[in-house]
């Protein structure tokens, strides 16, 4: 019967193999899904390394500052410092937004470093890290910045002195390092309307403007220009110290957030891409419904098309179960086919996808049984239409 089998694909292979292709392509499309989630947990997790911190000091009562907004005194850092276990500490900012270059832009996140302080990327593909106080960058290349490049944030523009890879956010926008008092300024920086607006309101209140206060006004208004704000700090802890006892004492006594890597995986995977995670498991799910349809089909027009030969195979005294093993072989041959066709395409696609896409060799043996389950199961229309024909069709 494997031969009757191998014989009846054979006499329509065409058919056989553009089906096989077809299914392929969804086949494709679905592990690409798969690779996208990947790519998403990926992402968040390489947010977390590239940091190279062990804990996250934020503001109280937040989850930043990747998940919520944080925003807590940049001399934070120092009292920080200062506690048990703590080897170094520094402050970052995160801002996404569009940077230009010329006469286009690009969406990144913006981070402000302090050159050679946690938060700074852990390696370079080329140039040199940041070491002037301002107006010096390090980029991603997924930005298509070079070295050498001017790129414009806010009002400021920025020489690209070094590039990096894999520094993501956790949402795919690759990162641009800036000094941290640029990124402080960028941040917070108004346009010139509303600072000349702001400084019109100062200087009209009484309060704020007494006649035989000189200089009450200009420090005033040297407070409102200036930022003296982060989103967190970055701690590393010394060998030996445990995370959790490092960082209980910092909330404790100086009333911060703190968390540790594991508890900020847990906010990036469990909660931040959640909702992307169940909408992909949905199209997941739709995917192998239609794919499941796609083979019970073509599997039981195959069928239709050879009642009388499985008739004389039935006068002949052939058993159902030889007759059901070949349709089911058609059937797993054609998920064989498909499956082929579409780790190629997926391997051959996924780089060309704007965010990274993670092709796991376990996710692809996954798929390969699930998708013989399902031929399998699509299979069992057909072989219910053949096991009821009656021998004496075959000479009706």
């Amino acid at each position: 019967m494997i031969s009757l089998a191998g014989r009846d694909i054979a006499h329509s292979w065409a058919k056989f193999v553009l089906t096989g292709f077809g299914l392929g392509l969804l086949i494709g499309v679905t592990l690409t899904m798969a690779g996208v989630y990947r790519g998403m947990v990926d992402d968040a997790l390489m947010l977390l390394k590239n940091s190279g911190a062990d804990l996250w000091v934020v503001q109280k009562d937040t989850q930043g500052p990747y998940a919520e907004s944080s925003s807590l005194r940049d001399d934070a850092y120092r009292s920080v410092l200062g506690m048990p276990g703590v080897s170094r500490a520094a402050n970052v900012t995160y801002l996404t937004m569009q940077v230009h270059q010329g006469e286009g832009d690009v969406r990144a996140m913006v981070v402000g470093v302090v050159p050679g302080q946690p938060g700074e990327p852990g390696y370079l593909v080329a140039g040199r890290q940041i070491t002037r106080a301002h107006y010096e960058a390090v980029a991603d290349v997924k930005t298509g910045f070079a070295l050498g490049d001017l790129i414009k944030v806010r009002r400021h523009d920025y020489k690209v002195v070094g590039l990096t890879q894999r520094m993501v956010s956790s949402g795919g926008d690759p990162m641009v390092f800036i000094p941290l008092p640029d990124a402080q300024e960028a941040q917070f920086l108004k346009d010139n309307d509303a600072i000349l607006n702001d400084r019109a309101r100062t200087a009209a209140n009484p309060a704020l403007n007494r006649p035989g206060v000189p200089g009450l006004l200009d420090a005033v208004l040297a407070s409102q220009s200036s930022n003296h704000n982060v989103n967190a700090v970055l701690v590393q802890i010394q060998a030996g110290f445990d995370a959790d006892r490092v960082a209980e004492p910092i909330r404790r006594w100086k009333h911060l957030e703190v968390f540790t890597r594991a508890q900020m995986e847990d906010i990036l995977v469990a909660k931040l891409i959640a909702t992307s995670a169940k909408q992909i498991a949905m199209f997941l799910v739709i995917l192998a419904i239609v794919s499941a349809a796609i083979v019970a089909f073509i599997i039981y027009t195959m069928t239709l098309g050879k009642l009388r030969e499985i008739a004389v195979l039935k006068l002949i005294g052939t058993r159902n179960s030889t007759i059901a093993s070949m349709i089911l072989q058609q059937a797993l041959g054609l998920g064989l086919i498909g499956f082929v066709v579409g780790k190629t395409a997926a391997t051959v696609w996924a780089p060309v996808f704007p965010k990274y896409v993670l092709l796991e060799t376990g996710d692809a043996l996954r798929g390969f049984v699930a998708v013989m389950v399902i031929c399998a199961l699509a299979s069992t229309l057909a072989i219910r239409v053949a096991l009821r024909v009656d021998p004496a069709e075959a000479i009706g």
